[in-house]
């Protein structure tokens, strides 16, 4: 359907007017919040359902832009497009595109086929509207202006396929990576099954184990990272009895631990919560792996939580040098570098294990922060306790 949004313009002479937005999908609830989001903006909106109905609706309401879905039965965005193109009065007519799938292939067909912008599903209201706004404002540019934005539009289209690319070759890595770090493990637990193993062969192979599941663990937050950035990381919440899973994971980083010469204790006041149990884990694995880095030799690292309010707040704290207080919001940044006498690149120098804690809590609709341990850092995560 083509849904068409007006927006107050400058006419000259003509004075003022709406722009006509055309929206063209099939799924009703896609044109619909693209309505309710365009026309609160002040814009003219109008509605088609297909591609057919589309380009009827460019020849006869000569719209002003062009929000132009790719996957429709019948007649497709792309196909749509290069017949708006072929149209005289619309050969100039802004288009962006609209779609669920994030490649480098969709990306450059949607360029071959004239269109001016490219949107990913779901697209956020605020994005939706800028992009818009920047499509009617090339349209009104004079020839020399015209020819400067082109040449930036070149550069940021080179951009987004570079990104594409990456997000590409990340998915392939992780998934490549995965397999043989899992069968390293299994082999570990095999290895440790075998009574006649040396005491002194079992630690190293308790080790292996050990950095074994730090490796999966760093896999699998580039990957939720990635999710994350395209709005795919989404929770799904089950009960969690958090007393059995924070002894989990002090017995699975005892040796690592031990060989920090720092001791783990956990202090469990409020038993459950929801959370996404696989999520939820490795947010407490990334928090316990960073204290124990952190700790100094003979301190202890403790893992807490307690009920406040209608919400859970857990704390993992360390003895270290702690993070000052200007730099605590800028620790949860992916990569983000310090000098390398700082405590913020020391706490930061694995780059994406508090980038992911941070991206999974608010997933859940929850907070994580940084508080002061006089010395050492307390992390602190509070989530509904309803999940």
């Amino acid at each position: 359907m083509v849904a068409a949004y007006s927006l107050p313009i400058d006419t000259g002479a003509m004075g003022l007017q709406k722009a006509k937005i055309l929206v063209v999908d099939d799924n009703a609830q896609n044109r619909a919040l693209a309505q309710a989001t365009l026309e609160d903006e002040g814009y003219e909106v109008l509605l088609a359902e297909d591609g057919e109905a589309g380009v009827r609706s460019v020849e006869r309401d000569r719209p002003d832009c062009v929000l132009l879905d790719v996957r429709m039965p019948g007649t497709d965005g792309f196909a749509v497009c290069t017949r708006i193109r072929a149209l005289p009065e619309a050969a100039d007519t802004p288009v962006v595109f609209l779609t669920a799938l994030r490649d480098v292939d969709t990306f450059d067909q949607a360029l071959r086929a004239g269109g001016d912008d490219f949107l990913t599903k779901p697209v956020r209201p605020t994005e939706l509207v800028l992009r818009v706004q920047a499509a009617l404002r090339l349209r009104r540019m004079n020839a020399d202006l015209r020819e400067h934005y082109d040449l930036v539009r070149r550069q940021r289209d080179d951009l987004m396929r570079l990104q594409l690319q990456k997000e590409r070759l990340t998915a392939f890595v992780v998934h490549d990576l995965k397999n043989p770090v899992n069968a390293l493990d299994l082999h570990a637990q095999l290895l440790l099954r075998n009574p006649a193993l040396p005491d002194s062969a079992q630690r190293s192979v308790q080790h292996i184990r050990e950095e074994a599941r730090t490796l999966l663990r760093l896999i699998l937050n580039l990957l939720d990272i990635s999710k994350s950035e395209q709005a795919r990381l989404t929770p799904r919440p089950s009960e969690i009895a958090l007393d059995a899973l924070s002894g989990e994971i002090i017995e699975a980083f005892s040796l690592r631990a031990e060989g920090s010469q720092a001791k783990l204790e956990r202090r469990i006041e409020a038993p459950r919560l929801r959370a996404d149990p696989d999520l939820f884990r490795r947010v407490l694995e990334n928090l316990v792996d960073n204290a124990i880095r952190h700790a100094p030799a003979g301190s202890t690292v403790t893992l807490s939580s307690a009920a406040d309010g209608d919400a859970t707040v857990i704390r993992v704290a360390d003895r270290g040098r702690g993070i000052p207080a200007a730099e605590r919001g800028r620790v949860f940044e992916a990569f983000v570098q310090g000098s390398t006498q700082d405590a913020l690149a020391a706490r930061t120098s694995r780059g994406l294990g508090l980038a992911f804690c941070r991206l999974a809590v608010e997933a859940h609709g929850g907070k994580i922060w940084v508080e002061d341990g006089g010395p050492g850092a307390v992390f602190c995560v509070r989530l509904p306790t309803d999940g």
